[in-house]
């Protein structure tokens, strides 16, 4: 069992790495595509960004995923990797088609659905969270909209007398920042997400398992309250990794596919997503920064005019966002089901 447990600890920093690579573009497509920052130093920034987080962030969406989504009492190493498992897969499909979907709501459909494969619909833990995460489908990109629309048309009315190179001039220093604070809360938010995971495995196996793993069992928790520091910075540095060696097909998409940027668009864009991605973590809400930066660089996109955004990319990218949680959650019991069959408990 030793052995298992430690499998399933590198599986979830796998994913947290493939959550960087799948979500670089949320930090960098709009620092690339207005040449404000080579590819190679986008994703170097954002990395640093990403790991930054780790000494000042809170816990508070860690802790909602390792004990506030779930019945803990259900939760074993099967339900955990099998989640992990329906998650990486939608991950990989999605990167592989230049869709923008989101890691977390992956996540949380594939822990979702290996919980129920297991126990039936009683293995979800309805309440707030539940009712947070999924109200912020919704909310997060028109969040993320309003706060890249309002940006947008208070610098046009700031900088309504300055030529339009004085404007790219002063944004391009500017857009740095920007970029960094996104960076700075996607790590902070997404992150979390396999820290509340590897949490919960800790959970579980502390009571049925703990007299069969010999020297593992003084890293079991007796509840999700407490997130080892080994845990946030293995958490940190695989997402930090990730995006280093970020996914550029979705930032093709993300960066030039959904709007034409300038870096006073992408200034806007950035610092409207960051703000709403900080807010939510700030409460603990596994928001997705993937619907949060698009809805901003749509929302920047419309104030130049409605026909500058192509609606038909990002009405791809919402159909993407509407089926994560039910495919994932359909992968992940899949992946269950042969895990206990194979792996018996």
């Amino acid at each position: 069992m030793t052995t298992y447990i430690l499998c399933i600890i590198a599986i979830a920093l796998v994913f947290d790495y493939i959550n960087g690579f799948h979500d670089a573009a949320n930090s960098i497509a709009t620092v690339v595509s207005t040449r404000v920052l080579s590819p190679r130093t986008a994703v170097l920034w954002a990395a640093v960004f990403n790991f930054a987080a780790a000494f000042t962030g809170s816990l508070a969406v860690a802790k909602a995923i390792g004990g506030g989504m779930i019945e803990q009492s259900i939760v074993n190493p099967n339900v955990i990797l099998g989640g992990l498992l329906g998650a990486i897969v939608w991950n990989i499909i999605t990167w592989y088609f230049g869709i923008p979907s989101s890691s977390s709501h992956a996540l949380i459909g594939g822990y979702a659905g290996a919980a129920v494969a297991r126990a039936g619909l009683p293995a979800i833990t309805w309440g707030t969270k539940w009712v947070q995460t999924l109200s912020f489908i919704v909310i997060s990109p028109l969040v993320g909209l309003l706060a890249g629309y309002i940006l947008m048309v208070a610098v046009f009315w700031l900088f309504r007398r300055s030529s339009a190179s004085r404007v790219d001039r002063f944004f391009r220093p500017a857009q740095l920042f920007s970029s960094a604070l996104l960076s700075y809360s996607h790590g902070g938010n997404d992150a979390q997400k396999t820290m509340g995971v590897i949490v919960g495995l800790l959970v579980s196996v502390n009571g049925s398992f703990a007299h069969e793993t010999g020297w593992l069992h003084h890293l079991y928790l007796p509840d999700n309250n407490t997130i080892p520091h080994w845990v946030e910075v293995c958490a940190y540095t695989a997402i930090s990794l990730g995006t280093l060696f970020g996914g550029w097909r979705i930032v093709h998409t993300m960066g030039s596919r959904i709007t034409k940027l300038r870096p006073v668009s992408g200034f806007c864009a950035e610092t409207g997503g960051a703000a709403a991605i900080m807010i939510a973590t700030h409460f603990g809400i596994p928001v997705s920064t993937t619907h949060t930066i698009t809805g901003s660089i749509v929302g920047v996109g419309a104030t130049q005019r409605v026909s500058a955004v192509r609606w038909g990319i990002a009405g791809r990218i919402v159909w993407a966002w509407l089926i994560t949680i039910p495919a994932t959650a359909i992968l992940a019991a899949i992946s269950y089901f042969i895990l206990a069959a194979i792996v018996k408990l």
